[in-house]
């Protein structure tokens, strides 16, 4: 198996993590944690767990002992507040302001954010199959989306659907800028200073209500939803994405977003939560239509 094929199933991998992720994170939140409390766990939590790897394997001949380059300390403190900070904080704040739906919408936008930025900063070529393939998938993920629900209450959609956006903004200039980090250094060498400056960020806001839960009264199985959450949904995925970076372009890994809502779609019905139904097989048929035209070479 090549690189690039390991690369795809990482970022597939990564896609059903998220997937499971919408409806394990719903059982914690607001119930037991509070959103910016949540954040609090799954960014400190996987700081430690990233400290931890690098403290074991420094001494490994597969990992090298580098050091970074003081002109790319703006870059990771950029990645931190990109990717960590502004990613979740903005998210979490404007799902609580808006729809469901509209969020999930807005979300799908992100590789179209990323494959304009790719041009603009990184200088790739829009390819038409890459287009065609990005507008495929943003059509099934739509249909998937917005077949049979109700836009439901917002208390205040316009701010909630601009910080939505914001989020898919984020996390497209994230891409972007990380993929620079990755092709000049090891992941473990930086991503434990990129979570512990989002740490640092995300600590006021969400210090509060992280002091208000009642470990005490918490269900077990609750226990291990967060640390699925943050074991899996954080640190794991965080870490496959940042290897399938050496191997695929911001623009491929971002039109994964496609299949998050597809495999929680199919994580709800395994559990009897949803049913099939045929706009959910032609929307998937949509879906990998599109991830395939994006991450084929030729």
């Amino acid at each position: 198996m090549s690189k690039r094929t390991l690369a795809l199933v990482a970022a597939t991998i990564v896609s059903i993590i998220y997937g499971m992720t919408f409806t394990i994170a719903k059982d914690v939140m607001p119930n037991y944690v509070q959103a910016y409390g949540f954040i609090i766990m799954r960014v400190g939590g996987t700081a430690i767990l990233f400290w931890l790897v690098w403290f074991f394997t420094r001494t490994s001949k597969n990992i090298p002992n580098e050091k970074i380059d003081p002109v790319d300390y703006p870059r990771i403190f950029w990645a931190a507040f990109f990717g960590v900070a502004l990613n979740m904080l903005a998210f979490f704040k404007g799902l609580s302001l808006t729809s469901p739906i509209s969020a999930s919408v807005l979300m799908v936008s992100t590789p179209i954010i990323v494959l304009v930025l790719s041009a603009i900063i990184l200088k790739e070529r829009m390819q038409k199959r890459m287009i065609f393939g990005i507008i495929l998938g943003l059509i099934g993920t739509a249909f998937l989306i917005l077949y049979g629900k109700s836009v439901g209450n917002a208390s205040n959609a316009s701010l909630g659907n601009f910080l939505v956006f914001i989020n898919a903004t984020s996390y497209g200039l994230y891409l972007v800028i990380v993929k620079k980090l990755m092709d000049k250094y090891n992941a473990f060498t930086f991503v434990k200073w990129i979570y512990s400056i989002g740490f640092i960020m995300v600590l006021p806001f969400g210090w509060s209500q992280f002091q208000v839960v009642d470990w005490a009264s918490m269900p077990m199985d609750i226990y291990w939803k967060i640390g699925f959450v943050v074991v899996f949904s954080t640190f794991f995925t965080y870490l496959l994405n940042l290897l399938s970076m050496r191997e695929l372009k911001p623009t491929t890994i971002a039109v994964f977003v496609y299949l998050q809502p597809f495999f929680a779609t199919v994580f709800a019905i395994s559990l009897g939560k949803d049913e099939l139904t045929l706009v959910k097989i032609i929307s998937a048929i949509l879906i990998f239509t599109g991830v395939y035209l994006v991450t084929q070479k030729k």
